[in-house]
C-alpha cells in the first residue's frame, strides 16, 4: 500500500485544527480507555486500518484487554463491556452511520441514562474527531502499522 499524499505535510493548518479537537476530547473528562474504545470501534466501521493500529494500541497502553479489543466489533455478543460502554458503542456505531440511521430515539435515552448533558457532547465530539481521521487516513491511504503509543 502506499500512500498518496502527506495531509500533515501537504496542509498542516488541518492537523492544528484536528489536534485542536483532540485538545478538547483531552480535557472533557472521559475515561481514558471509553475514548479509544469509541476511537476504535468507529475506525472498524470506516474500514480504516491506520486509526485501528493507532487506537487499539492506545488502548493497551490505558490498560484495555486483548479480549475487549478482539470482540470490540460484536460488543452486544458478550457480557464484558459495561452499561455505560454500550450506550457509548451504540451511540458511535449511530453517528458513525447517521445517514442510514438518523441516531435513534433509543440509542439517544440509552446515553442519556448513562451521560450527561456535557458528557454526551464529549462523546459526540470523540465520535466526530475520529470520523474526521477516519475519512483523511482512508482518503489518502495514510499506511499502518508503524504508530507506536506516545502519550496517555
Amino acid at each position: 500500500m502506499q500512500p498518496r499524499l502527506d495531509v500533515e505535510k501537504v496542509a498542516p493548518d488541518v492537523y492544528k485544527a484536528m489536534f485542536a479537537l483532540e485538545a478538547c476530547i483531552h480535557k472533557s473528562g472521559l475515561e481514558a480507555s471509553l475514548v479509544e474504545l469509541i476511537k476504535t470501534r468507529a475506525s472498524q466501521i470506516n474500514n480504516c486500518a491506520f486509526c485501528m493500529d493507532m487506537h487499539t494500541k492506545q488502548a493497551r497502553k490505558h490498560g484495555e484487554t486483548q479480549q475487549r479489543l478482539y470482540t470490540l466489533s460484536a460488543w452486544r455478543e458478550t457480557p464484558f463491556f459495561t452499561g455505560r460502554e454500550r450506550a457509548a458503542l451504540a451511540w458511535t456505531e449511530a453517528l458513525t452511520s447517521v445517514a442510514e440511521t438518523q441516531v435513534p430515539d433509543d440509542v439517544y435515552e440509552a446515553a442519556r441514562k448513562h451521560f450527561t448533558e456535557k458528557e454526551l457532547v464529549d462523546v459526540s465530539l470523540v465520535i466526530v474527531t475520529i470520523n474526521g481521521w477516519n475519512r483523511l487516513s482512508v482518503a489518502f491511504r495514510k499506511v499502518p502499522g508503524d504508530y507506536q503509543p506516545t502519550w496517555l
